[in-house]
């Protein structure tokens, strides 16, 4: 069975929904300022990609817990479903760590600590739990807390078990909110670009930023979908897994499992590398990953690779962790449906050793079919998700 996608729910730094992400990731505007939700003084760093807290549907600094919410509501009003109770809930993330955040605070002030209930949610399973009971969604309940492709690894599962015909509807999401415990871990492992500007695939790049980041999707069978009279926005055609086996936090420097999961997306799929008509990089803007993530997409597409447009959009999001996956997945389909490829901004000039068509610094109008969007995380996993314009 074909899985598509009937219904998105989507929040950045810039906003809930798509027109934030059109007026921001789809213009070149980076999201980064200096972070004003916690205090940073202890910190190398001192930059990410802030969602400031001023639509009215989400009027404050939000949780994790907000934006799952709203993305969730929002997915499921767009694809018209008003009954999902038999739907699994597939989420990516490390839990929500608002509660906790509070708690060592309290703890160290003297002050009253947050309720049990309160730090349930910092529990992934628990995260997710809460969110399909509120959203009235079946009792099969996953969270995946593989790092930075969870969310990834959520939308690929969703279209195994709709390929497969064990669901007609699946709901995945992800989910991660800028917070003090993970801005400092990457902080004293000092990923964090030297000067505030996130520079994938550039000479001078010095890292990557954290950013606000959460989708939903509502992920079923096509036939399922057509029996509802639900639009179908794009098809997950393909999805692909591997694992580098090579180091904790380096990439393969060859990209060599990258390249894999690419091409049992690509086989999956049944779709030739030169049908892609562009690819959503990992792109990071460190100076492993970059170099790496070239090599994979040269060894997968082999020569078509010279030819198909590629950006990193964590040149303005940031770096969303857990929801890079889908959230990523959203403006692929976003580049799809409005013939817009966003651009890899700050790029001035050049790696050498990066040699691919980046989009530089300005979005390009493309009517295309066919786009790939790839992931990769600390212990060397990687995905890669095919999506197709109906």
């Amino acid at each position: 069975m074909s899985a598509v996608i009937t219904g998105f729910g989507v929040f950045t730094a810039f906003g809930p929904g798509a027109d934030a992400l059109r007026a921001g990731v789809f213009a070149g505007k980076p999201g980064f300022a200096p972070v004003t939700r916690f205090d940073t003084s202890p910190f190398r760093g001192g930059h990410a990609a802030e969602y400031p807290g001023a639509d009215p549907a989400l009027p404050r600094v939000p949780s994790q817990w907000d934006v799952l919410l709203a993305c969730g509501r929002s997915a499921l009003g767009m694809a018209g479903l008003s009954d999902a109770e038999r739907a699994p809930l597939l989420l990516g993330s490390q839990g929500d760590f608002t509660a906790v955040n509070r708690y060592w605070r309290a703890e160290a002030a003297g002050t009253a600590l947050p309720s049990a209930d309160e730090l349930s949610v910092s529990v992934p399973g628990a995260l997710a739990d809460r969110l399909g009971e509120t959203l009235g969604l079946g009792p099969r309940r996953v969270t995946f807390t593989n790092a930075c492709v969870a969310s990834a690894t959520a939308v690929a599962q969703a279209a195994a078990l709709v390929a497969a015909g064990r669901a007609d509807v699946v709901v995945c999401a992800g989910a991660y909110v800028v917070d003090e415990e993970f801005f400092a871990k990457f902080d004293s492992g000092r990923a964090f670009a030297s000067d505030g500007v996130v520079r994938p695939f550039a000479r001078d790049r010095s890292g990557l930023l954290l950013g606000d980041g959460a989708a939903a999707l509502v992920v079923e069978s096509e036939e399922h979908a057509r029996g509802r009279g639900a639009q179908a926005l794009a098809r997950v055609l393909g999805w692909g897994y591997s694992n580098d086996a090579f180091h904790l936090a380096r990439p393969h420097p060859e990209g060599a499992g990258m390249a894999s999961a690419i091409g049992r997306a690509l086989e999956r799929a049944r779709v030739r590398p030169e049908q892609l008509g562009y690819v959503n990089a990992h792109g990071t803007g460190t100076p492993a990953n970059d170099v790496a993530e070239t090599r994979a997409l040269r060894a997968a597409l082999g020569t078509a690779a010279a030819g198909t447009p590629v950006s990193s959009t964590k040149s303005m999001t940031g770096h969303m962790l857990e929801a890079s996956g889908i959230v990523e997945a959203v403006i692929t389909l976003l580049a799809l449906t409005d013939g817009i490829l966003p651009p890899t901004a700050n790029l001035d000039e050049r790696d050498p050793e990066c040699d691919l068509d980046y989009v530089a610094n300005e979005p390009r109008a493309a009517r295309i079919r066919r786009a790939l969007s790839v992931n990769a995380a600390f212990g060397g996993a990687n995905t890669a998700l095919v999506l197709e314009r109906p």
